[in-house]
């Protein structure tokens, strides 16, 4: 297979852990504040550690601090545009970007959609540099990490009376949009391969981004702060185990 299908492939099957993070939720509807914080700084641990060790130091090993100082600060600047010029919504933050008359379930697909493309973006990137072990790493940290998350986005919609059939099927769709990225950083990579460090810590910059501006605030809004705190340790203790037991 070559190193864009695998791109896919990896970014596809980090995408759909999401579907599995909201199947409980056709049993237990109504999960605590403090769970789903807990779930949720789970997830931002797995996804530090993630950008740190799998991301960004490769980027430093191979192409040096100041590339990967210019590729990390130019993904979370993009990040930043992106957020800025693209309308969507966030169950606690609520609306932001330009104005819009799109209908808010959209809006919040869309704000998803920003979420999510950065991951899937490190898996493509990850494979695109022909380094199957590092993208089946990436992939499984992202995979983990998308299974409290598509819990907290399905809940998010029921506790504003969807149903959970909806928003299942939401969680779902916001974890097709990984493989977007996927093919895009994989195809990239393949094609520029000296800029490979660049793009590692690109996406590194990224995801550190929303971890900082959405993940972490997120979970500090609902008065169980310190839970969620120690979900971020037990999640980057998690991802550092199987970085070093996969790497």
């Amino acid at each position: 297979m070559s190193t864009i299908g695998w791109g896919f492939l990896g970014s596809l099957t980090a995408g759909l852990a999401t579907t599995l993070g909201a199947i409980p939720l056709f049993f237990y509807r109504n999960p605590s504040r403090g769970a789903l914080d807990f779930m949720l700084g789970i997830s931002a641990g797995i996804m530090l550690a993630a950008t740190i060790f799998s991301l960004l130091i490769p980027a430093m090993d191979m192409g040096g601090i100041l590339i990967a100082v210019i590729g990390f600060a130019a993904g979370a600047l993009f990040l930043d545009r992106m957020d800025k010029v693209i309308p969507h919504y966030h169950t606690e933050i609520g609306y932001e970007g330009p104005p819009s008359r799109m209908r808010k379930i959209w809006l919040f697909v869309l704000a998803i959609t920003l979420h999510n493309f950065p991951e899937g973006m490190a898996v493509g990137v990850s494979f695109g540099g022909g380094h199957i072990q590092d993208g089946i790493t990436i992939t499984t940290a992202i995979g983990l990490q998308n299974i409290p998350e598509g819990l907290a986005v399905a809940a998010a919609l029921i506790s504003e009376g969807k149903s959970v059939r909806y928003g299942t099927g939401i969680a779902f769709l916001s974890g097709i949009v990984e493989p977007i990225g996927g093919l895009l950083g994989a195809a990239i990579v393949s094609i520029m391969l000296p800029m490979l460090p660049f793009f590692l810590s690109f996406a590194a910059g990224a995801m550190f981004f929303v971890i900082s501006d959405e993940i972490i605030p997120e979970t500090h809004k609902g008065g169980y702060e310190r839970l969620a705190t120690f979900g971020i340790i037990i999640g980057f203790i998690v991802m550092l185990i199987l970085d070093n037991a996969l790497g």
